[in-house]
């Protein structure tokens, strides 16, 4: 997973962060993303794409990445931001974020998936990355891990819509809770006109 990390280097970029988001798709909730930077050829036992992982897992590398990472910041965009923006300019402002938290300059960030014209930092795109970039698949794990810890406590906040469990997503169970209990102040209006 090292491979495009080590083109980069061979380029002269010695600083290469990597991005992912989690939390597009869901009814509700806020959109998280992250930015890592990891020291060259670091070795995390067990890292891939968030997606191919348990949870427990997840949670593991959760600690390793950030004990191993030279610089990390996980940051977010609210349901408000997503509501104005779309979800689309909510992402890039999630990740722009995340970047800027860093707290050292990236020279390069590599984006996951194919589109960046929001990103206000040198980048470049990767499809798939969180399968090919050890960078973006540490951001994909930060990212995942810390937006279903949210989702846990807004399942708290808003007992019987099953936030724990669905994370959001369209599932019939929170479809039913709510056609059951109506939409709470962390649902995202725009998602829930375009599912009815």
């Amino acid at each position: 997973m090292w491979n495009l990390e080590k083109a980069l280097f061979e380029e002269g970029f010695s600083r290469v962060a990597g991005v992912d988001e989690a939390g597009r798709g869901p009814l509700a909730g806020d959109v998280y993303a992250a930015a890592v930077i990891l020291p060259p050829g670091a070795v995390i036992d067990g890292l891939d794409d968030s997606k191919k992982l348990t949870e427990r897992v997840r949670e593991r590398l959760f600690d390793v990445i950030m004990s191993t990472a030279t610089a990390y910041c996980v940051a977010s965009a609210s349901v408000a931001e997503i509501e104005e923006r779309n979800i689309l300019g909510a992402t890039y402002l999630a990740m722009n974020r995340a970047i800027a938290g860093l707290g050292i300059a990236p020279d390069i960030a590599l984006i996951d998936g194919n589109r960046d014209a929001g990103i206000e930092y040198p980048c470049r795109t990767v499809v798939k990355g969180d399968s090919l970039s050890a960078s973006i698949a540490a951001a994909s794990i930060l990212a995942k891990v810390s937006r279903d810890r949210y989702m846990a406590e807004l399942d708290a906040r808003y007992p019987g819509y099953g936030f724990a469990r669905h994370k959001g997503y369209g599932t019939a169970e929170h479809y039913a809770a709510i056609r059951a209990l109506g939409a709470t102040p962390e649902h995202r209006s725009l998602f829930l006109r375009k599912a009815h």
